[in-house]
């Protein structure tokens, strides 16, 4: 009885032990744009961004969108 307990508290352990370490990469790999977090890429914030500079937009209650990432770029433009 006690070496069935011995393995399940391996196996949780090394199940820990996993997770924390692709925590640790995932992390590791977030990037930003101006302050804000990416999920993927950038490129939500990037489309955001260059479209406030085209319309000109000073006031970041002008920025909408169908995404965070948009309006986060959007605002990080209008926060210059």
């Amino acid at each position: 009885m006690k070496l069935s307990w011995l393995w399940i508290i391996g196996i949780f352990l090394a199940i820990l032990f996993f997770l924390s370490k692709d925590n640790k990469n995932l992390s590791a790999n977030i990037s930003t744009f101006k302050g804000y977090s990416c999920t993927v890429d950038c490129s939500g914030h990037d489309a955001g961004y260059k479209w406030a500079k085209k319309k000109g937009l000073t006031n970041p209650d002008d920025c909408h969108g169908n995404s965070n990432s948009f309006i986060e770029g959007c605002q990080a433009y209008t926060a210059e």
